[in-house]
Formats: C-alpha cells, sequence, structure tokens
C-alpha cells in the first residue's frame, strides 16, 4: 500500500539517463518503487501523462538565510519545483555572530521583524528547525560573516591570533552542521583578504570534508588572477572547490571564459577537485554599496553616510581602484538598472541615465544620493546590469561539470517580503533555464539539463539519497510540462510565478498540487555529517 502513485510520468531520473515512461510509489517519504504500479493500491494516485517526472531541483547557491525567517514557505523557488535551496554564499552567512549589529549589516536580506537571537551556528539552524520550512535547506558559513565577528565589524589585517578565532569559528560550524565554507572577495571584508588569510580556513573545511564555494575577487580586468587564486586554494588544500556564477563580466577580454575552463580543465588534469556553475540569464544584479571603496565603509553605517555627504569625499569615492563592476568607471549608465530601492520606489526599473536626467544630476551623483536616501537600508538598495554575455552562458553549458543556480532569495509576493527581490529570475530562474536553453536553442538535451540541477549539485553536497529518482530516495519530486514551462517575470513584474510546474513534493507531501500551492510545508534543515 503506497501513501501516493505518480502515474504515467516521464521519468528523467537526474542521472542523464534516457527518459521512459513509468510509475513511482511513495510511501512515507520515500520513493519505495519505480516501474509498472497499475495494479499497485495507494491513497491517492496521481495522473503524470504527458508531464516531466523529475527529482526536485537542488538550488546550490542562495542567499535566503534571513528571508526563510521571515516567511518560511519559500514561495518563489517552490512554485518553481525547488526542494533544497543551499544558503550562506559569497561569504555571507547568518552565524556565527557575536554583536547582531554587525551580523545584521552582512546579512542579505535582512528584515527588521526578526530579532537575531542566535549566536552559534548551531542556534541559527535550530531557529530554522523550528519553521515549517516550505523547502530542505542546507546552510555554509561565509568568511565576511567570521571575519566581522572576530574583528568586530572593523577592517585592518587579521593577526595571527585573528586567524586562529576564525578557524575556531569555521570548525565549530561544520561541527554544528555547515555543509561547507564560502567567500565573497569582491565584497568587504573579503576584497581585503589576503589569500594567506583565507587559506587557513579553506583547509579547515578540507579537514572536513566540506565544500568550499567561492565568489572570485575579480571576473572583469584581471579575472584570471581571481580564478588562480581559488584554484590554488583547491591545490594547496586538496577542498573539494566549487567557483561560483563563474561568468566573466564586463570588462574581461572575449576569450576569458574559454581561458577560465581551460585553467580549470589544467588544474583538474593535476588532481585538483573543481567545478562551477553559471546563472541561466545575462542580467548581474548586486548592492548598490558594493562599488564603494572599502574605506568608505570605515567606522560603520553613520560615518558612511557622513562621508557621502561630502563632495570631496565623494570625489575619492569614484576614484575607486577596484569597482565591482567596470560598467561603472566606463559610465556604461544606460546599461544599469534600479533594481530595489524602499525609498524609491518610483525609481525603480529606469536605467541610472534616466535617474540623472529625471533629478538633473550626473548619474554618479545620483548614486550617492539614492545611497543616502536609503537611510538604514542603505545596504539593500540593489542595481542590476547586462554584465554577462549570451555566449559565455552557452559555452559553460556545453560543459558537463557546469552546475546552474539561482543566486537569488527565497521569496513571496505578498506579506513583509511582498517588496523584497533579490534578483531579476528569482521567481523564474528554473523555468527560464529549461525554456531558453533546452526547448528553444537546444544548447543541452533535457536529461542533461535536469542533472545540473539535482544529481550534480547533490553530488557536489555529498548528498546520498537526494537528486536521483530511484527507490530509497527521499521523496523531492517536481512534476512539469517541458512544453509550456515558462517565466513570466519581468523588469516591471518581477514577482510573477512561473507556469508549466504542475506538482512538486517535498519528503513525500505535496507542496505544489495541479499547479497550485497547497498548505503543506514539509521541508527539514539538512545538516552536513562529515
Amino acid at each position: 500500500m503506497f501513501d501516493v502513485i505518480i502515474q504515467g510520468g516521464k521519468i528523467i531520473d537526474g542521472s542523464k539517463a534516457p527518459a521512459y515512461v513509468a510509475d513511482v510509489g511513495i510511501k512515507d517519504n520515500r520513493i519505495l518503487a519505480i516501474g509498472s504500479l497499475l495494479e499497485a493500491d495507494a491513497a491517492r494516485k496521481v495522473d503524470a501523462q504527458g508531464l516531466v517526472v523529475a527529482p526536485g531541483f537542488i538550488d546550490i547557491h542562495t542567499h535566503s538565510d534571513f528571508t526563510l525567517l521571515v516567511n518560511p514557505a519559500a514561495e518563489s523557488q517552490v512554485h518553481q519545483g525547488v526542494t533544497l535551496d543551499v544558503v550562506g554564499q559569497c561569504g555571507h552567512s547568518c552565524a556565527p555572530v557575536d554583536d547582531p549589529e554587525v551580523c545584521r549589516q552582512s546579512i542579505l536580506g535582512y528584515h527588521p521583524g526578526v530579532e537575531i537571537t542566535w549566536r552559534s551556528f548551531d542556534e541559527y539552524l535550530s531557529r530554522l528547525e523550528k519553521l515549517n520550512l516550505g523547502l530542505n535547506v542546507m546552510a555554509m558559513v561565509g568568511h565576511g560573516t567570521v571575519y566581522r565577528t572576530v574583528m568586530k565589524g572593523q577592517s585592518g589585517t587579521p593577526t595571527p591570533d585573528d586567524v586562529k578565532q576564525m578557524q575556531s569559528l569555521v570548525r565549530a560550524s561544520l561541527e554544528e552542521g555547515a555543509a561547507g565554507f564560502t567567500t565573497g572577495l569582491e565584497y568587504w571584508p573579503g576584497s581585503e583578504a589576503r589569500p594567506e588569510e583565507i587559506l587557513p580556513l579553506v583547509a579547515v573545511a578540507h579537514r572536513y570534508n566540506a565544500l568550499y564555494a567561492t565568489h572570485i575577487r575579480n571576473r572583469d580586468l584581471y579575472y584570471d588572477l581571481g580564478l588562480a587564486e581559488a584554484l590554488s586554494m583547491a591545490r594547496v588544500t586538496g577542498v573539494r572547490l566549487q567557483i561560483s556564477h563563474i561568468q566573466p563580466k564586463f570588462g574581461a577580454p572575449l576569450d576569458a571564459m574559454a581561458h577560465s575552463l581551460k585553467m580549470i580543465q589544467w588544474s583538474a588534469e593535476s588532481g585538483a577537485d573543481v567545478a562551477f556553475d553559471i546563472i541561466p540569464h545575462d542580467w548581474a544584479h548586486t548592492k548598490v554599496s558594493a562599488i564603494l571603496p572599502t574605506w568608505a565603509f570605515e567606522g560603520g553605517e553613520s560615518e558612511l553616510c557622513r562621508r557621502l555627504t561630502d563632495p570631496g569625499q565623494r570625489a575619492k569615492m569614484k576614484l575607486n581602484p577596484k569597482p565591482i563592476w567596470q560598467l561603472v568607471p566606463a559610465r556604461r549608465w544606460n546599461d544599469i538598472i534600479l533594481f530595489r530601492s524602499k525609498a524609491n520606489k518610483d525609481l525603480i526599473g529606469l536605467t541610472f541615465e534616466e535617474i540623472g536626467q529625471k533629478r538633473d544630476v550626473d548619474p554618479y551623483e545620483a548614486v550617492f544620493d539614492l545611497l543616502l536616501e536609503e537611510g538604514e537600508n542603505i545596504h539593500d538598495l540593489m542595481w542590476t546590469s547586462h554584465n554577462f554575455t549570451e555566449n559565455d552562458i552557452q559555452l559553460c553549458l556545453k560543459q558537463s561539470d557546469c552546475g546552474v543556480i539561482s543566486d537569488t532569495m527565497a521569496l513571496a509576493p505578498y506579506g513583509a517580503l511582498k517588496e523584497t527581490i533579490g534578483s531579476l529570475s528569482g521567481y523564474g530562474w528554473i523555468p527560464r533555464f529549461f525554456q531558453k536553453y533546452v526547448r528553444e536553442e537546444r544548447i543541452i538535451t533535457i536529461e542533461d539539463a535536469i542533472h545540473r540541477v539535482t544529481a550534480l549539485p547533490a553530488a557536489r553536497l555529498g548528498l546520498k539519497d537526494r537528486g536521483l529518482l530511484r527507490p530509497g530516495a527521499m521523496a523531492d519530486i517536481t512534476v512539469f510540462d517541458e512544453a509550456s514551462i515558462k517565466s513570466r517575470a519581468t523588469l516591471n513584474e518581477p514577482a510573477l510565478y512561473p507556469i508549466g510546474i504542475e506538482h512538486v513534493m517535498v519528503n513525500g507531501r505535496f507542496c505544489i498540487e495541479n499547479g497550485k500551492r497547497t498548505p503543506f510545508n514539509a521541508g527539514r534543515v539538512i545538516r552536513h555529517i562529515q
């Protein structure tokens, strides 16, 4: 007697094996059988004829750390068939923390309605475990948070004792269930961290057989230096390396992507365990404050705001030798669009060229003005740009070890998160991936595409019972229409659910059924086991 039988679907099991038609029988929270189950009894039978039955999709790179505390239903993700979010990326994590105010400054998606009561990584995960999560969650520990905790939010070169304290925090976090260690080397404090400060922390991750995921130091003018640093970490420590959203940005030479792939190949041939992932669109998004030089942040937000009111300080900020986007010094203001603002909602969707004209100021001055006007939300001001190229995305997808990620947050178009937008594709990255690169461009097969967001990330995370449809695996299952799956999100309306996702099952419970959200939230926190 099964709890559920999904009948007659096109089984694509995540292994890249050819599709076949079969039934899937679920008992409790696991897959019990796959095959012909016409004579079997079940409490419920779901007709999946003409639909793809796949493992639940795994998003190995998200920033849902805090938004899950605000609304644990994870609507934007489960409506796309995502059943596992991996948070704590790019050096940003919610724990460990000593001073909540210092932690708040490093959190993406922070919301004042949720009090930071935890200190250790265990306490943060325990807080998540008390919630009715819409999907499964794994969390990684971020270098930025560890650095801020040890250095009390101040900049400066860590002493050997400081580095030892950072090692202890990373070690404790991994022992308490963190799935790995991450860095964001284009963001402060990662941008100021030397390789010799990071290496000891990466070595701790290796000792715990945990993944090291890095937002590398540079992806434009000096892309090869940033990539070489990451590869050297894998070579020296033996750590499993994941290079996050590897696409080069505006300012890199035309052959940067091909060269990067060759560098990875050379490292792999030498024995390094290296993989990488991409975002399936050419938009790049980040905090507007990330364009500022690191010295601008010294002394905290009050000092930053004071500097932003000083014309002389503004002039110095424009001379930043390491801007996160080369589009800014190149003054490509028509390629940069305001994406998220609480203080200036009427400007969202406009280019900074248009904002400058509207305010009758230079676009760069408009950037500083908007930052000031955000007040306490200064680090939540976001912009987006055409920073990547379609050619690079397609070249990456042709590589068998290339994963696909969202680089966004689990959100909801209602309640406290209604006006929060993490990226242009936050509500539609999965549908866009299948629609554009499988159905329209035919860059990869549907079997390979499903592998990229199921078994491939599961293997990188060391998961044994997720990512594949097979007897004994956890019943994380997504059923969708490959002919109609489509993103509906646009720049002006980014919070629209996609079409084509028919059923989504998390740990044996339907959270999406017949295209509609159910009241069930059966997600779990998955702690890494060494």
